[in-house]
């Protein structure tokens, strides 16, 4: 009985990472489209260069992460995993969603910089998260 009480709260309790994983995703997925359309009306409105929107890009990529991961990891360990596997799938997920409105998928060397830029992101706000709520 006792053994199958342990299972049952491991199994919950992975639950709970995933679920958190994927609302952190989901967020994140949200605040990056927000901030892609705010982004293209402010360089539409103020003639910013071609050569600041990649840079712009990166900006609105990582907040997004940040955001996601801040709002969503509440469980009080491995901030940093969580983090980094949210920010992989986060690039991966948004780099889906804007190929399949812009219809154009091109894979190459722009594509592991992100993967590297989001666990990174990832990392450091899961680290973050955790961190304040262990505080409060």
């Amino acid at each position: 009985m006792r053994a199958r009480q342990k299972r049952e709260h491991k199994e919950q309790k992975d639950r709970g990472y995933v679920f958190e994983v994927v609302k952190a995703n989901i967020i994140a997925l949200i605040v990056a489209l927000v901030g892609v359309l705010l982004s293209a009306l402010i360089v539409k409105w103020c003639n910013i260069p071609d050569k600041a929107i990649p840079i712009i890009n990166q900006v609105i990529k990582t907040v997004a992460v940040f955001a996601g991961i801040l709002i969503s990891l509440k469980k009080p360990t491995n901030g940093w995993l969580r983090g980094m596997i949210t920010g992989f799938i986060f690039v991966w997920l948004s780099y889906l969603v804007f190929s399949l409105l812009d219809m154009n998928f091109s894979f190459g060397l722009h594509l592991l910089n992100d993967s590297v830029l989001g666990m990174v992101a990832g990392m450091i706000s899961g680290i973050i998260a955790v961190n304040i709520r262990r505080k409060n």
